[in-house]
């Protein structure tokens, strides 16, 4: 049975000030949660049913607490619990700047919503992409709704919180990567020649990239518009941050 403390606790870190003071996040889920218990991801507590623990083989050096669904239920973050839930360490990755020089990097420039940042990183995985770095200002990748939206990329995916513009002009200098930016003006993608290697900017849901990183833009790139084969005769005013960032990674990944 789960003490009160431990409830108080788990539900402290779906805040990020409890995040970091404990250098702790929430995943849950019977998929996510295996996703993490083979990955190179620190477990540190496992919560699960029965049945779960049954079915999958823990590290000894893991805690785990075989509990009922109904206590699950106080600890879980979802609309219905789905049979363990782990807390693990997070990680600290350094960025290697030379292993960007040869690969596609996301940047992303004020991502705030979490299910976007979520699917973002999922995204990345699917097309092999390592590194995604996020200005400061973006939404906690630890957060448990993004945790829960990646469904289980957070595991595989190396993400760092950099000032963007310093990160951009020293990638820029040192390595002389192409810097792409996803802009409503810029070249359509599906006419333009596209590496396998450079920065790719992604930015905010509604504001788009900000000034200070479109200066710093060598190749500005669009997703047009197809609305005028609309019946309807409305044009949409945009994509999803998410969807777009699917689009052009598909984009620079065709023929490679």
């Amino acid at each position: 049975m789960l003490s009160k403390n431990q409830i108080k606790f788990v539900n402290s870190l779906r805040q990020k000030k409890y995040r970091e003071e404990h250098n702790l996040f929430i995943a849950e889920g019977a998929k996510i949660v295996p996703e993490l218990l083979a990955s190179g991801i620190k477990v540190k507590q496992v919560f699960a049913t029965s049945a779960f623990l049954r079915q999958h083989q823990l590290d000894a050096a893991i805690e785990r607490f075989e509990i009922k669904e109904a206590e699950l239920e106080r600890i879980s973050t979802l609309m219905t619990p789905n049979e363990a839930l782990a807390l693990c360490e997070i990680p600290a990755y350094e960025l290697d700047a030379n292993a960007l020089k040869d690969n596609l990097t996301l940047v992303l420039d004020e991502i705030k919503d979490p299910g976007n940042m979520g699917t973002i990183i999922r995204i990345a995985d699917w097309f092999g992409i390592g590194n995604i770095v996020c200005s400061p200002t973006s939404v906690d990748v630890f957060n448990p709704k993004v945790v829960q939206a990646t469904m289980g990329s957070i595991a595989r995916i190396k993400i760092h919180f950099l000032e963007l513009a310093a990160f951009i002009e020293e990638q820029k200098k040192v390595n002389a990567v192409p810097v792409f930016g996803a802009l409503l003006e810029g070249e359509s993608i599906y006419s333009k020649q596209l590496p396998s290697k450079g920065l790719i900017v992604i930015g905010n849901e509604s504001k788009g990239i900000s000034e200070e990183l479109q200066q710093l833009i060598t190749d500005r790139i669009s997703i047009p518009s197809f609305s005028h084969f609309s019946q309807s005769g409305g044009e949409a005013e945009s994509l999803n941050a998410a969807i777009a960032t699917a689009i052009i990674c598909s984009e620079f990944r065709r023929g490679q």
